[in-house]
């Protein structure tokens, strides 16, 4: 029983994992058992978190305002972070289109002729009139994080701009910060039974897609995905962030396994802030960084949009172009600011893709069984991209901070007259 006590979450999860897969391996002949009466405990887990998410999200970019003080700083660190994610975003679909390129002689001729699938995508003038909401309380209840980011942001400049009139307001908000960041530990704390019960339904519905025909395919971007993560994350956390990449990964642990499982970055948002603060970033920049990062930072989705264009076009027998290939670098890294963090968006980026480049969009249907367990795997590679922006940006704008005080210092003793 002791032995028990001194598991950390990051233990419990593991376990919750791995139960998982080997019950849903049991079930593998009557998935439908799973779907009926395990996965809606895992539902109703997902559920407290998308509950929890939207008031997580205003209110910590809000308290994050807050404690900067003043403008200059949000947006000294805020286009640093858009700047850090879109970079790992475009580094993300490269490497993507590298090893799609390398692997699609190998990959599986498939039957395209049954692949149908209808696309639901927007345009760019879509996706900008969009992020701007018309009805706060729409974007609340829908769920519209975007338009939920650009409330925090008028709210908390509006906060820093007025001054002391607004102190009341601004201390109801970080009273509520702190109120909703306690429910959301005691959500997270369950999070080993909502992981299990995931896992169970995951293997249990998906379980033979490994060893089909799309089992290469899967492969492939797995590859992509592990090269991202311990080449990009690896050398940006040590040489941009001054920390130890295993050290780095081994906090990240727990929001990567959650985020494996429930496909969803903001879903994962609350785990996510917790490790990346125990990682050394600072929580008045996290609350910042890290809620925009669930919403622009679709770095494993790029990967896999990569992946996926290559082997829907050598299913039907084209070969991409330099130009294309580019233009699907190009769309992938602008799509992720226009897309949720939430399970199979990615779908929706791959559509937007694929008409860039004249690509037969119904080739989505080619993978789409599959996409649950590619999902799983770009969602966790997201939140690493979260939670290494945010280690990142806690030393360059400590240093930053400390550049500016030195200034300050200077001129002040030069102001000072001699005695």
């Amino acid at each position: 029983m002791q032995s028990l006590k001194k598991i950390n979450l990051a233990g419990w999860i593991l376990i919750g994992l791995v139960l998982g897969i080997l019950v849903g391996l049991c079930f593998l002949g009557n998935p439908d058992f799973t779907t009926k009466y395990i996965k809606p405990f895992g539902t109703i887990f997902v559920n407290l978190l998308k509950f929890i998410v939207v008031p997580i999200v205003l209110l910590s970019l809000v308290s994050g305002m807050i404690s900067m003080k003043d403008l200059k700083t949000v947006g000294a660190l805020g286009w640093k972070t858009i700047v850090y994610y879109l970079g790992t975003t475009l580094i993300a679909i490269t490497i993507g289109l590298i090893v799609g390129n390398v692997a699609k002689g190998w990959f599986p001729q498939l039957n395209t002729s049954d692949a149908v699938y209808e696309a639901k995508s927007s345009n760019f003038m879509d996706t900008l009139v969009n992020i701007f909401p018309s009805n706060m309380w729409s974007a609340f209840t829908s769920g519209a994080m975007l338009q939920v980011i650009v409330i925090a942001l008028l709210i908390g400049a509006a906060i820093l701009v007025v001054g002391k009139k607004a102190e009341p307001f601004a201390q109801v908000m970080e009273s509520a910060n702190a109120v909703f960041g306690k429910i959301m530990m005691f959500i997270i704390y369950c999070s080993p039974i909502g992981v299990f019960c995931l896992m169970v339904n995951t293997v249990a519905v998906n379980g033979p897609q490994v060893i089909g025909s799309l089992g290469l395919v899967i492969l492939v971007a797995y590859v992509a995905y592990l090269l991202h993560m311990f080449i990009t994350y690896s050398i940006t956390v040590k040489t941009l962030g001054g920390m130890n990449p295993i050290q780095f990964f081994k906090e990240m642990m727990p929001a990567f396994i959650f985020a494996f499982t429930s496909t969803s970055s903001v879903a994962t948002l609350p785990l996510t802030t917790e490790c990346a603060n125990k990682a050394g970033a600072n929580p008045e920049y996290s609350s910042f960084i890290l809620p925009l990062g669930a919403t622009i930072n679709m770095d494993g989705t790029a990967i896999y949009m990569g992946v996926a264009s290559i082997f829907i076009a050598s299913c039907f027998g084209i070969d991409l172009t330099l130009g294309q290939m580019i233009t699907i670098a190009a769309t992938a890294t602008i799509a992720s600011i226009g897309t949720a963090g939430v399970s199979g968006a990615g779908v929706i980026m791959l559509a937007m893709v694929l008409e860039a480049v004249g690509l037969p969009v119904e080739g989505i249907a080619l993978i789409l069984g599959a996409d649950k367990l590619f999902d799983m795997g770009r969602t966790a590679l997201n939140i690493l991209g979260d939670g290494s922006c945010a280690v990142v940006l806690t030393r360059l704008q400590g240093k930053a901070e400390e550049r500016k005080a030195a200034k300050l210092a200077a001129k002040a003793a030069a102001e000072t007259p001699a005695e």
